[in-house]
């Protein structure tokens, strides 16, 4: 918005036409302790020059030429040059949401080409362009099954994104569903016994991740058929798009939640990602978003229209599935030209050489500290259990500059020092040797810190 000043005769005349002696009064409601007596710390204005250099000592605070094990949700792959190139041209960058949809023919085409590449790729009938992000992906797509179905309570798996847990868990809380959580067992994967035991005649749906966050690979099957057999509908979350490459998809599932994050879209401050959502073809009224379909005009040329728009903007709000209203039709381009550029061979080549620099990298974690869940299939993330504290770990690490994991003491307290890893394609196998040899001294460090102790004792 832009900043209208206004002078004093304007305020005055502003106050006289509402009825208010000063702005004082505009703020009585408010009580005296909530309210500002001071000017704001504001810094002093500076020039054009003085901003530019500022900017760019912060630049450098970002961490470049840093090797980095985090994953976890948002994974660092290589993204072509030509992704930016691209997206840049004004027609692209510029464009939001196509109100008057069939002029943007262009946005048009691209999110209906997004669509037919995410079901080739995940298996399904139907796939959508309108989602945030994975977690807003998730949880619209739990909401769509308690709607497909009629029933209320929904089972998560503990080894969802935690952070999915939470957006879900607030999509949930105002509309008063009932949501528990089925555990993990000792290879990582779902606990089959202890999901058929919470499953009901009033579960709607199970959501699961695969791979979950521990990176491992869950039974679809196994759990498609335990949901189906008692009426509810299984949702998969898929967190790690490049898994796919390699990965059967889940077309077992009824709904696959995706974040596309992985296929060319830059890491940020928590985004924008590329949440989506890809069905069968006989749930697609209930599917929240949008969806562009082909068609031919009056005079036979291919066309495109949109299909469907169940959201607020579009249709009566009692009507709609979903208040989600943003476009994101440029991230979806960017997964696009991803996704082009790679094709099929190159996609499986990117996962091969995730698998086998997370093996190698495992392997050799293994030798010194405990890898947990080695029992089942994984993708490119794993979990390292440490003597010592995680965040001392990393703190070490960190002065080679090297990123190490992500502490899971917050989300999984029970797993004590345990840590989750990651390793892509960007992943040297100097970086990983080097973060081995660090968590190797730290181990023996601990080790001869107890021998010491139990010396003293004896």
């Amino acid at each position: 918005m832009r900043y209208l000043p206004k002078s004093d005769a304007d305020r005055v005349a502003m106050l006289k036409a509402i009825g208010a002696r000063s702005i004082d009064d505009l703020f009585a409601p408010i009580p005296a302790e909530y309210r500002l007596e001071r000017d704001l710390k504001v810094p002093r204005q500076m020039a054009e020059s003085e901003i530019v250099d500022w900017f760019r000592e912060r630049s450098r605070e970002n961490g470049d030429g840093h090797a980095t094990f985090l994953g976890a949700g948002a994974y660092y792959h290589y993204r072509p040059v030509i992704i930016d190139s691209l997206i840049s041209r004004g027609e692209f960058l510029t464009a939001y949401t196509p109100y008057q949809a069939e002029v943007s023919q262009g946005t048009l085409q691209s999110i209906f080409e997004f669509q037919t590449m995410i079901c080739e790729l995940t298996g399904m009938e139907v796939a959508n362009a309108s989602m945030y992000d994975g977690s807003t992906a998730a949880a619209e797509a739990v909401m769509m099954a308690v709607r497909l179905t009629g029933r209320r309570a929904v089972l998560i798996a503990r080894s969802l994104h935690p952070e999915y847990r939470e957006v879900l868990a607030t999509y949930a809380h105002h509309q008063g569903l009932p949501l528990a959580a089925i555990p993990f067992s000792q290879n990582g994967r779902l606990d089959l016994n202890a999901f058929e035991q919470s499953i009901s005649s009033d579960t709607a749906c199970v959501l699961i991740q695969s791979p979950n966050f521990f990176g491992t690979i869950e039974d679809v099957n196994a759990i498609a058929e335990i949901a189906h057999k008692n009426g509810a509908m299984l949702v998969v979350s898929i967190a790690e798009a490049v898994s796919l490459g390699v990965v059967e998809p889940p077309r077992q599932a009824d709904i696959i939640a995706m974040e596309a994050q992985s296929f060319g879209v830059p890491l940020g401050f928590g985004g924008p990602y590329c949440g989506v959502i890809a069905t069968r073809d006989k749930f697609v009224r209930q599917m929240p978003g949008r969806l562009v379909g082909e068609t031919k005009d009056r005079n036979g040329k291919r066309g495109f229209v949109l299909t469907l728009a169940t959201r607020e903007q579009h249709i009566r709000r009692e009507k709609a599935t979903s208040n989600i209203c943003t476009n994101q039709a440029l991230v979806a381009l960017m997964v696009n030209i991803f996704m082009t550029v790679y094709g099929k061979v190159g996609l499986r080549e990117l996962a091969k050489q995730n698998l086998a620099k997370t093996a190698y990298a495992a392997q050799q974690f293994g030798k010194h500290a405990k890898v947990l869940f080695a029992g089942a299939p994984r993708f490119n993330e794993f979990v390292v259990q440490t003597s010592e504290s995680p965040y001392a770990v990393n703190s070490r690490i960190l002065g080679h500059k090297i990123i190490g994991g992500l502490p899971l003491q917050k989300f999984y307290p029970e797993l004590g020092n345990a840590s989750l890893w990651c390793c892509t394609e960007m992943t040297t196998r100097s970086a990983i040797d080097t973060a081995v040899g660090l968590v190797a001294e730290s181990e023996q460090s601990v080790k001869s810190a107890k021998e010491e102790v139990v010396e003293v004792v004896r």
